[in-house]
């Protein structure tokens, strides 16, 4: 019982020195955290006041484009369009599989973290003479595109989303608007949607069988005019036969044009039934509303590390001035420094 009391008793006695030594210190722990404080809500508003280029901390925006995602109902298709484009063996480096479980969610993540998208910027631009970079462009261009850009993909929704941080918030989202196109212009080159192959084709085809109808009427009112101004007698069966050619020629190419025309029709209903692999939802914006950062936690941040480090440094003055009022320990000290 009396172990127990005496426990208690230093245990009190240590908590009270404790105390003592913050109440000794308070106002150095006081001063401390108050030019702490003075300091941080001080470079707080010249950051806000001076120009972004020159503030220590300029006000950044974030614009963001969002875009669906759909995912073929097997991965064959985005394999086979990785690997006719070259791009297989560069996304199977970043983590892309170009197997059966493909997605083009992953090929959008990658490309839009790929070197190819990087460079289009940096040449775009002009990356290189607005960072100021003067050695190793290209590497460091890359870099510094890598720490304002941004892409995430949610997969319950099947959102993509990316976006551009900067202290220029037109320069911002002209980079998102440059990156979505160059994405969809990307997933176009793949052919990944077949839906919009088709489409192309058969606008090809429709304005080719359309040039050849124009042709071969043409033909028909040469060979017409022949006639009318009078033509060779002997040559009149042939002109008809050949006429009659080009009318068979004329009837099965507008056959054509027709079925080529309705296919046209029926797949433009499907593509408004159906949701392409690409799809923007959402454009980006100019921001009027900062994404950072954040003065007022920084403020909070920079009391409470003061705070702390002038007890600390309270506790440290008191501990040295024990060791220099205790004569055994200030001669342990001398020794260790002698034998030194």
């Amino acid at each position: 019982m009396e172990g127990n009391v005496n426990n208690q008793q230093e245990d009190e006695i240590s908590l009270i020195d404790l105390f003592a030594v913050l109440l000794h210190y308070k106002w150095m722990i006081i001063i401390v955290t108050g030019l702490a404080m003075i300091f941080a809500v001080v470079f707080s508003i010249i950051s806000i006041v001076l120009p972004p280029e020159k503030s220590p901390l300029p006000n950044k925006f974030t614009p963001r484009a969002e875009m669906l995602i759909k995912e073929n109902s097997s991965g064959g298709g985005l394999s086979s369009a990785l690997a006719s484009s070259g791009l297989g063996s560069l996304a199977g480096l970043a983590g892309v599989n170009v197997g059966g479980g493909s997605t083009n969610a992953s090929l959008a993540t990658f490309l839009s973290s790929s070197n190819m998208l990087l460079d289009a910027i940096t040449d775009k631009f002009g990356i290189i003479e607005k960072f100021k970079i003067q050695d190793h462009v290209r590497a460091n261009s890359r870099k510094a595109l890598k720490k304002i850009l941004s892409a995430s993909y949610d997969e319950d929704s099947g959102i993509f989303s990316v976006s551009c941080t900067d202290i220029d918030p037109a320069f911002a989202q002209s980079v998102v608007n440059f990156v979505v196109d160059w994405l969809g212009d990307k997933f176009d080159e793949l052919g990944l949607d077949n839906n919009k192959i088709q489409k192309e084709n058969l606008e090809r085809n429709i304005q080719s069988s359309y040039n050849e109808i124009l042709r071969i009427e043409g033909e028909v009112k040469k060979l017409g005019a022949s006639v009318g101004y009078g033509g060779d007698a002997w040559n009149i069966p042939s002109i008809t036969t050949g006429s009659a050619k080009l009318q068979l020629e004329l009837d099965a190419q507008r056959q054509v044009y027709t079925q080529l025309k309705t296919q046209y029709e029926l797949l433009k209903v499907q593509m408004m039934s159906d949701t392409p692999i690409f799809q923007i939802l959402e454009r980006p914006e100019i921001p009027d509303m900062k994404s950072g950062p954040s003065r007022g936690k920084l403020c909070i941040i920079i009391a409470f590390a003061a705070f702390f480090m002038s007890v600390f440094a309270a506790f440290a003055l008191n501990a040295w001035k024990n060791i220099k009022n205790d004569p055994e320990a200030a001669e342990k000290l001398k020794l260790k420094k002698r034998n030194n």
